[in-house]
């Protein structure tokens, strides 16, 4: 049945009034930060200590430069290549009478300058067996099923691995930047619920030895390496204001403004919550500017990925603010941060506001809902051919069936 939109359009209309009343009181907010930006330019020493020694229930960027600084673009070199990988899934259904699942990535190389060239290509693979549907405890019976997030982790891992492979085998002869899309923090693996043995395969047996084999194809080539995150909505540098903002010293948010004590919106830092990143950068950036480079105050980061340690800045392209994550050995080297900087600049100026090696890749990585049922087609098609039971469950038959 389709959506009755009779019945929330009037919920629509009370929701627009709603959102255009809170718009005037986060453009309040917005100035306030601006000002504190300002203030605390002259202060930066003693606003990073207090960061530092701050015990807050958020994130707060560490911070390296200072918050309001901004770049202008470098010019681009005349040769150069861009590499980039994205990937989509099948995910396990267990309506199916086969657990297995798919994860097709994308890649595509595009050269510029003097000999332009461009290879696009796509990489699908099956995985089905007992092998492969779970992460398995090497010191006990234990085991993790690969589903479900897990398997969006898994996939990003996937993404560095083939990223990795085009970088290692580019020529050392002009420099490059290695693309994806999203975040170089895996946050499906920050929670405490993950365990240590699940955290081993997918981070440092796979994603972070990704990221190793991108930094030592640097060692022979100029390579920078960089995420790309489009409409952010991460809070890092407004939370290091709302630090410089609360009074106490050092801040302690359990203890000073414990909801029982203090409710939200009685607190001095709530003078710029709602305020995101991006609200701030809008203001601070010309188109192609990119902000200072801050780090990434992530747990799992801090814990676990040593040399790649994350840091990031913010980029204003067209007509948007975009968050640029690297990893630090590319953030401390201003040759590779100049070039990751250019080199975004430009492939969103080619992809009309967006990276357009990042939109090759995705396009051979998408799975259409049309794939997607004709592999499961496929699948039972096999079973049968086989002589294996290849009837999923009741539910799974009557959602195909249309029974009047």
């Amino acid at each position: 049945m389709p959506l009755d939109l009779n019945q929330i359009a009037a919920q629509v209309e009370s929701a627009a009034a709603q959102l255009k009343l809170d718009e005037k009181g986060r453009a309040e907010r917005l100035e306030h930060a601006l000002r504190t930006v300002q203030a605390q330019e002259a202060n930066l020493d003693a606003l990073k200590a207090k960061t530092q020694r701050s015990k807050t229930t958020w994130l707060v960027a560490d911070l390296m430069e200072g918050l309001g600084r901004s770049y202008a673009p470098p010019p681009c070199p005349t040769d150069f290549t861009v590499v980039a990988a994205d990937g989509s899934h099948i995910d396990v259904d267990r309506e199916q009478p086969v657990a297995c699942y798919l994860i097709n990535i994308g890649t595509a190389l595009l050269r510029y300058g003097s000999v332009p060239d461009a290879h696009l290509s796509s990489s699908p693979t099956l995985y089905a067996g007992e092998e492969h549907m779970a992460i398995h405890d090497p010191a006990s019976a234990n085991r993790q099923e690969l589903e479900g997030a897990l398997l969006g982790v898994k996939r990003t891992v996937c993404e560095a691995e083939a990223l990795a492979q085009l970088a290692e085998g580019l020529p050392s002869d002009q420099p490059a930047l290695a693309l994806l899309d999203g975040s170089l923090i895996l946050w499906g693996l920050a929670g405490r619920e993950i365990d240590d043995y699940v955290r081993e395969e997918l981070l440092q047996k796979g994603f972070l030895k990704a990221l190793d084999k991108m930094e030592d194809a640097g060692q022979s080539k100029r390579l920078a390496l960089a995420s790309y995150i489009s409409f952010p909505r991460s809070t890092d540098v407004v939370n290091a204001l709302r630090v410089a903002l609360c009074p106490h010293e050092p801040v302690d948010c359990d203890r000073f403004c414990n909801p029982k004590v203090r409710p939200a919106g009685e607190r001095p830092c709530d003078a710029v919550s709602g305020v995101l990143d991006r609200d701030l950068f809008e203001t601070l950036l010309e188109p192609g500017q990119r902000s200072a480079t801050f780090v990434s105050p992530s747990k799992i980061v801090q814990n676990h990925y040593g040399p790649h340690q994350v840091q990031f800045f913010y980029l204003r392209v067209e007509d948007e603010i975009a968050r640029v994550e690297i990893p630090q050995w590319v953030g401390e080297n201003r040759q590779l941060l100049d070039l990751a900087h250019a080199l975004i600049v430009d492939q969103c100026r080619r992809g009309f506001g967006y990276p357009v090696t990042l939109t090759e890749a995705h396009e051979r990585a998408v799975l259409s809902e049309a794939d997607r049922q004709q592999f499961w087609h496929l699948v039972n098609a096999a079973l049968a051919e086989n002589r294996l039971p290849a009837n999923g469950s009741a539910k799974s038959r009557s959602k195909r069936i249309r029974w009047i």
